[in-house]
């Protein structure tokens, strides 16, 4: 049990400071914060249209202005933070803080920053805002099943570095869980967990990713001849919509931590042939009342489970739509570099489309195992498992990913028919090979013009009950059609980097 008073080095540095959880933080608490911290302006961040974190600096020159804005929040131009979607001549919006998302600013100590929801001239949450559209769609699911859905995600990214490659190199595809001195960015990537852990508290841990470039070939100054080392962050499971807010959040952070060191940090899809792209590998995991159903007594999978993993693979094709956004997306989805092309689910497979990972199920206090002389048992462990879903990259807005997803769960609960494809495209290790597993198995979509074709035909599924606005599929179809290039038919390397670096500051 934790000690009363018990502090961590990677604590929130502002619920420590209140000595109180960020759900209890309350407009009272702020005034009393921008008194003795002597706080010169609010920040307020937000998700626009592009899946980017926007802000609005605010400056603090009384205690009244600052209540007030704490308050009311602040108007903005919703016509250029939805551009596509708001035309000018009905623009504004407000931007108003949600108070337990608060936090002290890593990279400026003298401002307070705020999460903010956009709501229309009526007061209402806006129907288009990609993080309203989460929150209405997990609503819909919570009250059609009574169940959560919790994601973490894994958020790959390169660090592109000067330094010279060639003391301890890195070999190519070869860099999974390296150590320093092979690996370069560490001292980097501690800072970036320290701010990431400080402010949202849900890390699981880093590493160094399969992928290294020893000098980038670009036209491109910001990256030409510099090393690009691949490294992952992944996360603990959190109530859907708060996941898709901590991943926008920690790609501000990696960025803003990689300038501030010279460096460029980049979600791109795909940075070069031969060499592992960008995922956001997403894990799922279905909780009623708090307690993870993921499995049953017998630790094997739950029937909830199996018709969350039902709803996935019948709706994958269009889920492209959301979360592979740009032609490169469909560079990375090929086979040999654990990128799924088919669909269809597996124990442990990392070329499957979903993946059910080891959670602990069968195997417990495994410490004790080791350490003999000291048993130590926990009596009541977590249950772990989740389901792995593994075609989004690095240019998915994760907003309406999470909720496309959430809306192929709910339809998984509605119809047994879930439960008949988990069944039906479930493949053993043994049946399974990286390319051709099977002519009968159903294939990921090839180009953004594919996807955007998909999403026409099923337009209805995301619309129903409003969630999805109709013009918001507009919008992805439009720029979905924007990128259709059969990318598998260009010709020469130079093209396909040219392409690929195009998107190098995506997500």
């Amino acid at each position: 049990m934790e000690k009363k008073g018990t502090t961590y080095a990677l604590a929130n540095p502002l619920g420590e400071f209140l000595n109180k959880p960020p759900e209890d933080f309350n407009r009272g608490d702020f005034l009393h914060v921008i008194e003795q911290k002597r706080i010169e302006r609010l920040t307020f961040h937000y998700t626009a249209l592009d899946g980017r974190l926007k802000e609005l600096k605010i400056p603090v020159t009384s205690r009244d202005q600052a209540e007030l804005i704490l308050a009311e929040g602040e108007r903005v131009d919703g016509s250029s933070l939805f551009s596509g979607i708001l035309q000018a001549g009905v623009s504004d919006l407000y931007v108003v803080p949600e108070y337990k998302t608060a936090f002290l600013n890593p990279f400026d100590e003298r401002s307070l920053d705020f999460i903010c929801r956009f709501l229309d001239k009526d007061g209402e949450r806006a129907s288009f805002a990609l993080d309203n559209i989460l929150k209405k769609a997990h609503a819909h699911f919570q009250n059609n099943t009574g169940l959560d859905l919790y994601a973490l995600g894994e958020l790959e990214f390169y660090l592109i570095y000067d330094g010279d490659p060639n003391i301890f190199p890195m070999k190519k595809q070869l860099g999974y869980h390296e150590a320093a001195p092979f690996r370069k960015s560490g001292e980097i990537l501690d800072e970036m967990i320290h701010h990431i852990s400080r402010i949202t508290g849900v890390v699981k841990y880093s590493h160094t990713e399969v992928g290294f470039i020893n000098s980038v070939q670009s036209d491109q100054d910001e990256i030409r001849g510099k090393s690009a080392e691949q490294l992952e962050i992944e996360f603990l499971p959190k109530p859907a919509e708060e996941m898709a807010d901590y991943l926008v959040m920690a790609r501000w952070i990696i960025r803003n931590v990689a300038f501030k060191h010279g460096c460029v940090a980049t979600f791109a899809p795909k940075l070069e042939l031969g060499v592992a792209g960008n995922g956001l590998h997403l894990h799922l995991q279905l909780r009623k009342e708090g307690k993870n159903i993921m499995t049953s007594s017998d630790g094997e999978l739950s029937q909830a489970s199996l018709r969350l993993i039902g709803g996935l693979c019948q709706n994958a094709q269009s889920l492209t739509a959301f979360g592979n956004m740009v032609a490169s997306s469909y560079l990375r989805l090929i086979p040999h570099y654990e990128a799924p092309t088919q669909i269809f689910w597996s124990d442990l497979n990392r070329n499957a489309l979903i993946r059910v990972p080891l959670a602990w199920n069968a195997a417990h206090n495994l410490a004790d195992r080791i350490n003999p002389t000291s048993p130590s048992p926990n009596n009541s462990p977590e249950n772990r498992q989740t389901v792995e879903f593994r075609s989004p990259d690095g240019s998915a807005l994760v907003h309406l990913l999470l909720a496309g997803i959430i809306m192929a769960a709910d339809w998984a609960f509605a119809d047994d028919e879930s439960l008949v494809l988990a069944d039906k495209f479930y493949l053993k290790k043994e049946d399974t090979a990286e390319e051709g597993i099977s002519d009968n198995l159903p294939v990921l979509p090839s180009s953004c013009g594919e996807s955007a074709r998909i999403l026409i035909s099923n337009r209805e599924f995301y619309e129903r009950e409003g969630i999805f606005p109709s013009s918001v599929i507009d919008y992805i179809v439009e720029i979905l059609n924007e990128e259709n290039i059969e990318v598998h038919s260009l010709s020469g390397s130079v093209d396909m980097r040219k392409l690929m670096h195009k998107y190098l500051h995506i997500g």
